[in-house]
């Protein structure tokens, strides 16, 4: 008896579906700016959309870009996988609950960074008659999808979570806390751009540096600035650090270790992941401080790993995964200083 041949796809769940939602999928190390990205319509959510899948992030998280008309809302929507949004342009609000309690609305504006807390109902509305809002979201889609591979315990699973959503009504306003280390817990950001940070000696240019423990997520999130004309040591890590420019101009240089750099420039809207165990340096070549938002999976309230991010601060020389500047290559600080020159900018290095 002759046994059939089956010959099994090479995708993962999660790219399967992506292909069926019909909207654009992007792949890219980088992507100039995230405001100019040609969108389709997304019948999950009756609004534009797309995905993107950076070359450099693993499988865990997923990122989309998604934009409402003047005027618009979004269809009513819940996933069982955390969210993070950071809101690119315009401004409008969000309306969450869970089944059997009363919905929560807040506004938001361009700057803005919020979660949708888990398997919440939500639904976004544009603020305004003439100008659309545009967002970018990371998700933790691609883990949840591929694990469990089931659309309808993902999409419409009736589970609540009242440890991680209380529907209380200053939910989305609380003040947040500080915590050592630099590090703030809170459930809304209104702007990214303008949050006071704290000193980071050890990375180096007079940078500062804030760690962000968003809606008690395993998602996390940092911002980091540097000011004119400096940049920051190099360093690696692992994977997933969606890194997404907040203000001013400048440049990244990539690569793995032993292997070409890799150039690619910035401005806000820029977005990209430097591949697992690739060394990443940020150069300020604008007239203003550079300031990123890093998203990645990582919490350190809630921990899904014993790996510290430790020694991205560590010479490499003592075991680390930092190159200090007096171990850099010395083409690199002559890039620097030849980007500047060209714009007129002081090198305060």
């Amino acid at each position: 008896m002759s046994v059939p041949e089956q010959v099994w796809t090479s995708k993962t769940t999660y790219e399967q579906w992506m292909e069926k939602q019909g909207i654009p999928i992007y792949r890219a190390y980088h992507i100039p700016d995230l405001k100019d990205l040609e969108l389709g319509h997304w019948a999950r959510s009756d609004s534009a959309a797309a995905f993107i899948v950076f070359s450099g992030a693993d499988d865990a998280m997923g990122t989309m870009v998604s934009e409402l008309p003047p005027g618009a809302k979004s269809a009513p929507q819940r996933h069982f996988y955390e969210e993070m949004i950071y809101v690119l342009s315009g401004r409008g609000a969000t309306e969450v609950w869970y089944d059997g309690q009363t919905p929560r609305m807040f506004e938001w504006g361009a700057g803005a960074m919020f979660t949708i807390p888990l398997n919440a109902h939500f639904r976004h509305y544009n603020g305004s008659g003439q100008t659309p809002a545009r967002f970018v979201s990371v998700t933790l889609a691609p883990l949840f999808i591929n694990l469990f591979r089931d659309e309808e315990y993902i999409f419409n699973n009736p589970s609540n979570f009242p440890a991680r959503y209380d529907a209380r009504e200053d939910y989305f306003t609380w003040e947040g806390i500080r915590h050592p280390g630099r590090a703030f817990e809170t459930n809304f950001i209104p702007n990214c751009v303008d949050l006071p940070l704290e000193e980071w000696k050890e990375r180096g240019a007079g940078g500062r540096n804030l760690f962000i423990e968003l809606g008690d997520n395993t998602l996390a999130a940092h911002i980091s600035e540097f000011p004119v004309g400096t940049y920051k040591k190099a360093h690696r890590h692992g994977p997933e650090f969606h890194i997404i420019i907040l203000k001013g101009e400048g440049y990244s240089l990539m690569w793995p270790e032993g292997e070409e750099i890799q150039q690619y420039r910035w401005h806000p809207g820029s977005m990209f992941v430097p591949p697992d165990r690739w060394f990443h340096q940020h150069f300020n070549v604008g007239p203003e401080p550079a300031r990123y938002l890093a998203i990645r999976w990582g919490s350190f309230k809630n921990k899904v790993s014993t790996r510290s991010l430790g020694a991205v601060a560590k010479s490499t020389r003592l075991g680390g995964d930092q190159i200090e500047y007096e171990d850099q290559d010395p083409k690199v600080h002559a890039l620097f200083v030849e980007e500047c020159a060209q714009r007129g900018v002081t090198v305060n290095m």
